[in-house]
């Protein structure tokens, strides 16, 4: 099995130097991991946000890797029943990390059996229905919930107010910090890139992380077939065969746009008109696209729903329409 076969494992970064960006996040969660250590104590709970593909899960393994603790990950949809929960809880060990990826997916009814396990340390269960039933109140190790999502809006009050280690929010890369990602997966992966290759892929990666892996690995493909150097041209030529243009658009991001200036005269509209007129789930345009859009200023969100901008009508050779500051007020 070759060593870049699971690219997640791969490429992931295994200490605190090699994880590239995000240093505000990272300096708060070494004065929070330090702190608990010198008290010979667990961290706090924590709760990381975000678009898909900045690192939450990577933070989560580093966490574990510097505490010592073993790191036991989950998700919320797969945690269905209480003793789902029950099961995972009470076999953590004193120290152990406990992950819960996409917990706004987490059922209500055991948010409610959560709360006090991340309070108070009890796991408390009722056994039995109706005037014989009874609460069991089982004691669990001292351990630290990270959890992650994406809709961090999507979390009830009391559930984010629990997370009292803090609330991270993971920002987009710069091109700069993506580039230096590129050249540390490269290496990684034994594959020689030049400069101007890695800025290319830089360039297109949606300025995440993940996305810059997957490209590269794409571009790495087409030029070991063609036995080409992995230059600009080669990358830009990898690139175009899977329709990611030079600002990182794939081919559902440019629909978007046409969509929204040819059959919404460029907005404003509604998420679901647009979800309709594309045959796609809302959610993955709210979640997926939506995000690096509004981070290019492509699109922007008002009141009356999504409008697109000045520079999506110049990206996509249109002429910029008169009257389109009034939309975006």
């Amino acid at each position: 099995m070759s060593s870049d076969t699971f690219l997640d494992t791969t490429l992931r970064p295994a200490s605190w130097d090699e994880y590239i960006g995000q240093d505000s996040v990272k300096n708060n969660l070494h004065i929070l991991i330090s702190a608990a250590k010198e008290r010979d104590n667990p961290p706090e709970h924590v709760l990381f946000y975000g678009p898909p593909g900045l690192g939450k899960t990577t933070l989560a393994h580093l966490i574990a890797r510097e505490l010592g603790g073993s790191l036991r990950s989950t998700s919320g949809p797969a945690i269905e029943r209480v003793g789902d929960l029950a099961a995972l809880l009470t076999n953590l060990a004193q120290g152990d990390i406990l992950f819960i990826d996409e917990i706004h997916r987490l059922p209500r009814s055991i948010e409610e059996v959560l709360y006090p396990a991340m309070e108070s340390g009890m796991l408390n269960i009722i056994i039995g229905k109706g005037p014989s039933a009874r609460t069991l109140e089982l004691p669990l190790a001292p351990f630290t919930l990270i959890a992650a999502t994406t809709r961090v809006a999507d979390l009830s009050a009391p559930l984010r107010s629990r997370f009292s280690g803090g609330v991270f929010r993971l920002e987009f890369y710069s091109e700069d910090d993506i580039a230096k990602i590129v050249r540390r997966s490269a290496k990684i992966l034994d594959v020689k890139i030049d400069e101007g290759g890695v800025k290319e892929i830089a360039k297109r990666s949606r300025a995440t992380p993940r996305t810059a892996n997957y490209l590269l690995k794409r571009a790495r493909d087409y030029a070991q077939l063609k036995r080409a150097p992995l230059s600009a041209k080669t990358v830009a030529e990898a690139l175009g065969l899977l329709e990611v243009d030079a600002l990182g658009l794939t081919p559902l991001d440019r629909k978007l746009l046409v969509a929204l200036i040819d059959r919404f005269q460029g907005g404003p509209t509604g998420v679901g008109a647009l979800a309709a007129a594309l045959a796609e789930e809302p959610n993955t345009l709210s979640e997926v696209h939506e995000p690096f859009l509004l981070q290019l200023g492509l699109i922007e969100r008002t009141p009356r729903g999504r409008v697109a901008t000045a520079l999506a009508y110049e990206h996509l050779g249109r002429s910029v329409p008169l009257g389109l500051n009034q939309k975006l007020l």
